[in-house]
C-alpha cells in the first residue's frame, strides 16, 4: 500500500487515527498501531509478514538473552553473533542469493538450481532497525525492551516499515511505552505528510515520465540523456525525501518524532557534504555500526582507505543486488578518498558557485548509474552523455507530446530543492498566517488527490531496496 494512494489515504489512515483517538488507554493505542502496521504490510504481500515476525521474536529472544548475560561479555558477544548471522542471513538469502547463483553460474562447470526468491517489502530497512537495536543493547546505548508486543510495534510501525527512514531504538525508546500526543503535533504531522505528497505526487512522478520515456526512445542524444539524468536526479530526491517526509508527520500524528532524513542536499558544495545531508539514516547507520568499528579514519592511511571502500561497497551493495550498486558505491568511495587526500583544500577556495556546479556534475552522473541497471545501456547512455550527439526533438516528442507537460515540474523541482521550502512549511506565529498557511495546504492535499486521481503512474523508487 502507498502513502500516495486513495486507499491510504481515504481508507487506511483515517480509520487507523479515528480508532487510535477514540482509544484512550496507552496499551491499546499501541495495539492498534501495531495491528494497523500488520495490515499495512501484509496488503500487498502477505505471506512475508511472517518472515518479518519470524525475525522480530529472533532478534528479540537474543535481546533479553544479551542482557541477562551482560556479565559474561563471552557469552553476551557470542549472542550477538548469532543474532547477527541471523538477520544478515536472512537478508542475504530473500535479497541477495538470486545474484550469487546467477553471478557463480557463469563460471563454467557450475550449474546451481535455486528456486527464484521474491524480495519482500521494506526487509532492508526493518533488518537495519533490528540491527541497530542488538547492537545498540550489546554496547548498553539502550535499555532492553521486554516487551514482544512493544519491540514488533518498533520494528513494523507502519510510517517507516516499508522505505525508512531507518529508525533507531534509542529515538523512539521513550515514546513506545510514554508519549504526550497533541493537537500542535497532530498538525504539524498533516502538514508535513502534505507536503511530502506534493513532493512525491507533483513533482517526482511527473519529472520520473518524462526521464522513463526518454530513456525509452531511440532518438535521444546528449542533450536528452542529460535532460533525462536531471529528471532522474529530481525524482529520486523528491520521491524518497517526500516518503521521508510523509512517515515523520505520520509519525508525529501518532506522537513519534522521527529524525530528519534529508537535509536540502541538493544545495551542498561537495560531496562529502552531500552525503552528510542525504539519507542521513543510512549514511549515519554504516557511519556507526561498520566505518568506527572498523577504526574509521583512526588507523594507518591503507586502513583507512580500506575502510572507506568496505563501507561504500556495502553502502552501494544495500540498495540492490545488482552490479550498478556495488559501481555507484565505489565510484563514490574513490571521489570522497580524492576530496580528502588530494583536491578537498582546493576545492573550498573556489567560489560558492563553482563548487555546487562541481558537486551535482557528480551527483547527476551518479545517478546515472544508480539508475541503469544494464551495463550494456549504461554504458550507452554514458558515451552518449559526454559525446556531443544531437538530439532530434521534433522527432523524439512527436512520441508524447503530454510530456511538455511533465517539463513544466522541472523548474518548481529545482526550485524547491533549495530551502524556499522552509518558509512555506511553517508559516507565520499569528493567527492569518497560520490560517493562510493551513488553506495553502488544504489547496496542495486538493491538487495532489486530483494528480493521484489522473494518473495511474503512482511508482516508489525505494519500494525494491
Amino acid at each position: 500500500m502507498l502513502f500516495s494512494s486513495l486507499t491510504f489515504i481515504y481508507f487506511f489512515l483515517p480509520t487507523v487515527l479515528i480508532l487510535y483517538f477514540v482509544i484512550k488507554n496507552r496499551t491499546w493505542r499501541n495495539a492498534v498501531l501495531l495491528i494497523a502496521s500488520l495490515v499495512f504490510y501484509s496488503w500487498g504481500e502477505p505471506k512475508y509478514v511472517f518472515l518479518m515476525l519470524a525475525s522480530t521474536l529472533a532478534a528479540w529472544l537474543c535481546g533479553l538473552a544479551m542482557d541477562r548475560t551482560r556479565e559474561r561479555k563471552a557469552l553476551s558477544r557470542a549472542i550477538l553473533i548469532i543474532s547477527l548471522v541471523l538477520m544478515l542471513g536472512s537478508l542475504a538469502v530473500f535479497k541477495y542469493l538470486n545474484f550469487f547463483v546467477e553471478n557463480l553460474n557463469r563460471i563454467d562447470g557450475i550449474a546451481l538450481k535455486v528456486q527464484s526468491i521474491a524480495l519482500p517489502i521494506g526487509i532492508s530497512f526493518y533488518t537495519f532497525q533490528i540491527l541497530s537495536y542488538l547492537i545498540d543493547l550489546y554496547w548498553g546505548k539502550v535499555s532492553v525492551q521486554k516487551s514482544y508486543f512493544r519491540f514488533t510495534l518498533y520494528v513494523s510501525f507502519f510510517p517507516q516499515l516499508i522505505a525508512g527512514p531507518i529508525v533507531r531504538y534509542e529515538t523512539v525508546e521513550r515514546e513506545i511505552s510514554l508519549r504526550h500526543e497533541n493537537w500542535d503535533d497532530a498538525v504539524s504531522g498533516m502538514r508535513r505528510f502534505t507536503l511530502g505528497l506534493a513532493k512525491k505526487v507533483l513533482i517526482a512522478n511527473n519529472v520520473a515520465a518524462v526521464a522513463v520515456y526518454i530513456y525509452s526512445s531511440n532518438s535521444a542524444g546528449s542533450a536528452a540523456y542529460w535532460l533525462a539524468a536531471i529528471c532522474y536526479t529530481l525524482q529520486i530526491y523528491f520521491d524518497f525525501s517526500g516518503y521521508s517526509d510523509m512517515a515523520i508527520g505520520l509519525g508525529r500524528m501518532f506522537g513519534f518524532h522521527f529524525l530528519e532524513n534529508f537535509n536540502y542536499p541538493y544545495i551542498s558544495k561537495s560531496v562529502t557534504e552531500f552525503w552528510r545531508r542525504w539519507h542521513i539514516s543510512l549514511s549515519s547507520w554504516f557511519r556507526d555500526y561498520v566505518y568506527i568499528p572498523l577504526g574509521g579514519n583512526r588507523v594507518k592511511k591503507q586502513r583507512w582507505i580500506l575502510n572507506i571502500l568496505i563501507v561504500w561497497t556495502l553502502t552501494g551493495f544495500w540498495h540492490g543486488a545488482q552490479w550498478n550498486f556495488v559501481l555507484w558505491g565505489l565510484y563514490y568511495a574513490v571521489l570522497l578518498l580524492c576530496e580528502k587526500l588530494f583536491w578537498g583544500k582546493a576545492l573550498e577556495k573556489l567560489p560558492a558557485a563553482v563548487r555546487w556546479l562541481y558537486t551535482m556534475f557528480i551527483v547527476t552522473v551518479g545517478w546515472v548509474l544508480f539508475d541503469i541497471t544494464d551495463f550494456s545501456k549504461l554504458g550507452h547512455v554514458l558515451g552518449v552523455m559526454f559525446s556531443f550527439t544531437p538530439t532530434s526533438w521534433a522527432t523524439l516528442l512527436s512520441g508524447d507530446v503530454s510530456k511538455l507537460f511533465n517539463l513544466a515540474f522541472i523548474i518548481p523541482g529545482i526550485l524547491f530543492s533549495f530551502p524556499i521550502a522552509k518558509k512555506i512549511s511553517f508559516g507565520g506565529r499569528s493567527a492569518a498566517s497560520a490560517i493562510a498557511a493551513n488553506c495553502l495546504y488544504i489547496l496542495l492535499f486538493a491538487l495532489c488527490i486530483a494528480f493521484i486521481m489522473s494518473s495511474s503512474y503512482n511508482p516508489f523508487i525505494y519500494f525494491r531496496f
